[in-house]
């Protein structure tokens, strides 16, 4: 019966506070507001959610935040210095990442992590799910590339999810 009303609790936990902490206030009719919203959105949007894989190791996942949080940093440092060096001239390109992960959610995560590290952005999944193109804005070696991300990215994800 819980589930009915509340499909995801802990979202609708995160969408109370996230409110809260807009609005600045702990006023009456913001706490009504903000309930009525943690509890009407997750029940509104639950026919779009893909099943959630089960995250099986917990510290792999909290690594792997960390690891893409750092490579954040450093690419926004590089970025800037290729961008700021006027004798350094980027080399932009496309490459096609071949994809062994197969699930959707890690899949998502995967373009995610790419697009939000600076300097790369992805741009298309194939609909077999077999491989990701990717914008690089200073692509030096493509095969090293695709090493780095399935060894930074994709192979935690796997373990993480174990799919």
């Amino acid at each position: 019966m819980p589930t009915r009303y509340f499909p995801a609790p802990v979202l609708s936990l995160i969408l109370l506070i996230t409110w809260l902490l807009m609005v600045r206030s702990l006023a009456v009719g913001q706490l009504l507001l903000g309930l009525l919203l943690a509890i009407g959105i997750p029940l509104l949007t639950r026919g779009f959610w893909l099943p959630f894989p089960r995250v099986k190791h917990p510290i792999k996942l909290a690594r792997f935040v960390l690891r893409v949080l750092a490579d954040i940093v450093v690419a926004n440092i590089h970025v800037s210095l290729l961008i700021l060096s006027p004798k350094r001239i980027p080399h932009p390109g496309f490459i096609e990442y071949p994809l062994q992960v197969q699930d959707r959610l890690a899949i998502t995560l995967l373009a995610n992590t790419i697009t939000l590290t600076p300097g790369t952005v992805s741009t298309n999944i194939r609909l077999d799910h077999t491989s990701l193109l990717i914008h690089v804005l200073d692509m030096e070696d493509e095969q090293a590339l695709i090493q780095a991300i399935y060894e930074r990215y994709e192979l935690p994800l796997k373990e993480i999810f174990e799919c």
